[in-house]
């Protein structure tokens, strides 16, 4: 009698303990006698001892950081770069049997694209097209994990570190094509400013009397501020009228 309770005590301690729990989010990849026997799926699970042995794997979404990596662009640039990656796993049993250990692998496949990314563009496209760098990135790398039951997500480029010498040379760049601009801006001005004074003279030379409207127009504009000393020009045609005046005057 006794040895019958304790064998069943032994029986309700091997069950008891046999009875593993996976969580929502994650999946149970169970081995028979060392060989693959099927996915547990969230919940209480039996595995047996001895016999029976189980590894967890977390189907969340997974952000790797990147560390910064030293690259050099096309055009011979020396830069460093960081980047954040997003994946998850599609298919636990191929995260556990096709690769050691998916998470390092991930990360060092990363660092390995990205560096073969940055080099296969110039440093004026990776700092205007840094999206379309990351997209590349992205295809790249999950083409790569397919097999491993990886599907990446995203692939977010953080920070382009550039050296203190080009980062004067681009600001030297940068100051000479806004004086370019600043250049071609008022040349368009001038040209704008030539045909407007072209069209003023031409309406004034259709009315006789608009040039003098115009001068008296100026003049209390500028006499508003006593500083100002006003030099008036007198039309040629109005001193040979006075001269004429004056000649005739004479005669009498």
């Amino acid at each position: 009698m006794e040895l019958f309770i304790v064998i069943i005590i032994v029986i309700v301690i091997v069950l008891l303990s046999s009875i593993k729990q996976v969580e929502e989010y994650e999946r149970g990849i169970l081995f028979t006698c060392g060989k693959f026997s099927k996915v547990l799926k969230p919940g209480w699970n039996i595995v047996l001892p001895i016999f029976q042995s189980y590894k967890k794997v977390d189907v969340r979404t997974k952000a790797v950081d990147v560390p910064e990596q030293e690259a050099i662009t096309k055009d011979n640039v020396s830069i460093r770069i960081n980047a954040v990656i997003y994946y998850n796993i599609f298919d636990s049993s191929k995260a556990i049997l096709a690769v050691q250990d998916f998470y390092y692998a991930v990360g060092q496949l990363a660092q390995t694209t990205m560096r073969n990314a940055v080099g296969a563009v110039t440093l004026d496209e990776l700092l205007s097209s840094r999206e379309k760098i990351s997209t590349n990135i992205c295809k790249i790398i999950d083409e790569a994990t397919d097999p491993w039951g990886i599907k990446v997500e995203n692939v977010e480029l953080k920070d382009v570190s550039l050296p203190e010498e080009m980062k004067r040379v681009i600001a030297k760049v940068a100051e000479a094509e806004r004086e370019k601009q600043a250049v071609i801006t008022k040349s368009i001005g001038e040209v704008e400013a030539s045909k407007n004074l072209a069209e003023a003279a031409k309406t004034m030379s259709n009315s006789p009397g608009s040039l003098h409207l115009r001068t008296l127009a100026t003049i209390n504009d500028v006499s508003s501020d006593q500083s100002n000393t006003i030099i008036f020009a007198v039309p040629i045609e109005v001193l040979q009228a006075f001269g004429m005046q004056n000649i005739s005057r004479k005669k009498e």
